[in-house]
């Protein structure tokens, strides 16, 4: 499973007007318990010129001088040791993505483009990769990504996901344990702030994307006087009284505003014939529609064989705008179910492993209560369903969390504008995952403290991402030079 399938299946799967800070009490060296927190470097074997180490972090910051777990931590150093300022985090997204995979990746150029300005260090928060994993053993089906999302059936039925919500849940209560109640944005808050800790640090600078941009909002409220320059690429809404349950249902008219994307690129005629899915831009989406309805009549799996569903095309769909170099891949599918007439369509399904399904229902789940009544989530698809042909109903659907034993151990962090001055955010006008109008709660909670970058692209994740020089700009200038734009911008 790459990064990217990852991202769109722990993703948002990433204005406030309730809650207070974290509830527990912070993660100074005071209260991490007798040992302060430590970092053994050596040489990272899956990453050349990179740093590996772990760091020991309290299960339950409540008990600091209790059980301990682990947390890989990668670091790649500057390479211009005089120009050197401090540290830059980079925060993952999911929840459940990798920093340290993520490091790896990205880490060369974001320190070509920084020059050299800092160390770059990132992690694997609670569960995920090289740190201290949980597993709920769930079973190869409920692993599968169109089933850990909460694709109605035909017609709009919630039955099967509420069967297989209740399921994840029970399994994730009954064999998780005590970890995975601990995986929560402010449990991974805090973890930071013991990572900043380890590393010495009076101050951190950061690039937080999807998923890791509300992590690094909820630390910039809880801990203001800690931050040096923070980046929040691709935002979304930090509404503490819906957080994920908010990010998920956004999605249905976001996939409105980014599928005009795709059907451009697949109406244009210079594509070949695996890869051209009609003749005109507005032919595009009333093909999809026509084929997502009937493969719904399709079994998904026949002979032995697994097989195309509207529902696995739908999911393709959310996979599919998650950048431009993801097209081709859809259109061929598109077209492959097209050709195909009536003819089943033989289709391999992406399936994540139980580890990482139970950081993203555990973080999910644990953040805040979600809704139980199940008339109410029939009523809602029904709804979405209707005004967001694309998505189905499956932003509003049924998440495990819907059975969730316990509710929030945390009080969700309410952002306000007070604090420093030095938040950049930066946000693709069309991110069907992360989408714009969330990203305007974000911009609009922190008030004066931030200043927003928008860029008018399509996609996910918008820093050295996107494409466009202009954005990439303001967001090295900041880094580089603690400048930001002096108000609000739009990048063409």
């Amino acid at each position: 499973m790459t990064l990217r399938t990852r991202h769109a299946l722990l993703l948002a799967l990433s204005s406030a007007v309730v809650a207070t800070g974290l509830a527990a009490p912070t993660a100074t060296a005071k209260d991490s318990g007798p040992r302060p927190p430590t970092l053994s470097w050596k040489p990272c074997a899956a990453a050349p010129g990179q740093e590996c180490a772990d760091l020991s972090v309290p299960l339950d910051y409540r008990k600091p001088g209790g059980r301990h777990i682990s947390l890989a931590v990668s670091r790649l150093r500057t390479d211009r040791p005089e120009a050197r300022r401090g540290t830059l985090l980079v925060i993952p997204g999911g929840p459940g993505g990798s920093g340290t995979g993520k490091l790896a990746v990205v880490g060369d150029e974001l320190r070509k483009e920084t020059r050299g300005v800092y160390d770059i260090v990132s992690f694997d928060p609670r569960g995920v990769g090289g740190s201290t994993q949980a597993d709920c053993r769930l079973g190869e089906d409920d692993l599968e990504v169109a089933h850990l999302r909460p694709w109605p059936g035909p017609g709009g039925d919630i039955g099967p996901s509420v069967v297989r919500g209740r399921r994840i849940a029970e399994a994730c209560t009954r064999n998780g344990g005590e970890l995975i109640r601990s995986f929560s944005t402010a449990n991974e808050v805090r973890d930071i702030d013991r990572l900043r800790q380890a590393l010495g640090e009076d101050k951190l600078s950061a690039w937080g994307t999807s998923y890791g941009t509300y992590v690094g909002a909820v630390y910039a409220q809880k801990y203001p006087e800690r931050t040096d320059r923070w980046v929040l690429d691709s935002s979304g809404d930090p509404d503490p009284e819906r957080v994920a349950r908010g990010w998920l249902a956004n999605m249905s008219a976001a996939a409105d505003d980014r599928f005009p994307d795709f059907a451009k690129w697949a109406a244009d005629p210079a594509r070949d014939g695996k890869h051209r899915v009609a003749e005109r831009a507005e032919d595009v989406r009333p093909l999809f529609l026509s084929l997502a309805a009937r493969l719904d009549r399709v079994p998904e799996e026949a002979g032995g064989k697994q097989l195309l569903t509207g529902n696995r095309l739908r999911q393709e769909l959310q996979q599919g705008l998650y950048a431009d170099r993801d097209f081709e891949r859809l259109a061929e599918l598109i077209v492959s179910a097209r050709d195909a007439g009536q003819a089943p369509v033989p289709y391999e399904p992406p399936r994540a492993t139980s580890t990482e399904a139970a950081v993203m229902v555990g973080v999910i789940c644990n953040d805040v209560r979600w809704p139980r009544s199940l008339p109410d989530y029939a009523r809602d698809v029904a709804v979405d369903r209707v005004r967001h042909p694309l998505t189905g109903g499956m932003p509003v659907g049924v998440m495990p969390c819907a059975f969730w034993p316990d509710g929030p151990a945390d009080k969700p962090t309410r952002i306000t504008p007070d604090g420093p001055s030095n938040v950049l955010m930066v946000q693709n006008l069309r991110d069907h995952a992360t989408p714009y109008r969330g990203a305007l709660k974000m911009r609009q909670a922190f008030g004066d403290r931030a200043r927003m970058v928008a860029v008018d692209s399509g996609g996910h994740g918008a820093y050295l991402r996107s494409g466009n020089a202009c954005g990439d700009r303001a967001v090295t200038a900041f880094l580089t030079t603690g400048k930001r734009p002096a108000q609000d911008m739009l990048c063409k």
